[in-house]
């Protein structure tokens, strides 16, 4: 657990607090979760892991526009 805070601290302060450093960051975590997973199951999580920072930054702005018209 203290590793994980401590990699977590490290990426953090490595990529700045930029939403782009951020997401990356995210998606590493994320990754390296996925290859805890069995194969069959690890290669969706991967898949699922491959959104570039501008295609979720274009989904995420769709999604607030969508939310503030309800």
């Amino acid at each position: 657990m203290k590793l994980k805070c401590g990699v977590w601290i490290l990426l953090l302060g490595v990529a700045g607090c930029s939403n782009k450093g951020m997401y990356d960051n995210l998606r590493i975590h994320q990754r390296h979760q996925c290859l805890e997973e069995p194969p069959p199951a690890s290669v969706e999580c991967l898949q699922r892991t491959n959104k570039s920072f501008e295609e979720y930054k274009r989904e995420r702005e769709e999604a607030l526009k969508q939310s503030s018209k309800e």
